[in-house]
């Protein structure tokens, strides 16, 4: 099977868009590497290769995710990501710790950890809801990536209304925390909570707003009205 993998290095390769390559760069602070290809494309890609997997355990496709996180492309790691979620029916609770050893060993950069986090991480928590608990403890960590995976995880379920007190709790722990994108994302996992819990999410901002960085604050009330935009930023 590790055949398919070279055979995708190819297409991606063929599939180079010069703008793309151009400025993907641009979209980070760190230093990524990445053939430039664009992301429709490579979800293209990881749709079409993934039908001719043909492997009959869960773990035998989780060993090609892991050599796609090893390259260090973001391309390959983004289809490393699809293909984990192309098989969320069959998830079971031993994943979560296969899931975090790729953020703690492979993630560095938002892209790869919030197309993981989203989807694969974020339909498992709604599968094993008791499993929220950990993504507290990943909110301590010293892996900025941990602390951003802790909230953006919850991005879907918070849209849909779930894990409200969770959310909070997450974002209890993350409320001062000094990198920007740890702020960004648990801002942006209260923006998601709002649009089931406006009333909730406004009032947790109007109590810890002083202690809030503002990256965090603006996430938070994008979606809100006018009004409560206006109560929130003043000072």
């Amino acid at each position: 099977m590790e055949n398919i993998i070279e055979k995708i290095r190819i297409e991606l390769k063929h599939s180079i868009d010069s703008k793309t390559q151009a400025t993907s760069q641009n979209l980070f602070k760190e230093k990524i590497k990445f053939y430039g290809v664009k992301v429709p494309t490579v979800n293209k890609i990881s749709k079409e290769y993934f039908k001719w997997i043909d492997f009959k355990q869960k773990s035998e496709l989780f060993d090609l995710c892991e050599m796609l996180w090893q390259s260090g492309f973001i391309e390959e790691s983004l289809i490393a990501c699809n293909w984990s979620y192309y098989v969320h029916e069959k998830y079971e609770p031993v994943d979560f710790q296969i899931f975090v050893k790729w953020i703690n060993d492979y993630v560095n950069n938002w892209a790869s950890c919030d197309t993981l986090c989203n989807h694969t991480i974020g339909e498992f928590i709604e599968m094993y809801p008791e499993y929220v608990v950990r993504l507290k403890d990943l909110a301590k960590s010293d892996n900025r990536w941990l602390r951003r995976a802790s909230s953006v995880s919850l991005i879907i379920p918070a849209r849909k209304g779930k894990f409200l007190n969770d959310i909070l709790d997450i974002a209890d722990v993350l409320l001062s925390d000094k990198d920007d994108l740890v702020q960004k994302g648990y801002g942006w996992m209260l923006k998601a909570a709002s649009e089931a819990n406006q009333r909730e999410i406004f009032d947790y901002v109007i109590k810890n707003k002083s202690d809030m960085p503002r990256t965090a604050l603006r996430y938070a009330i994008e979606k809100m009205p006018k009004n409560l935009k206006h109560e929130a930023m003043e000072r």
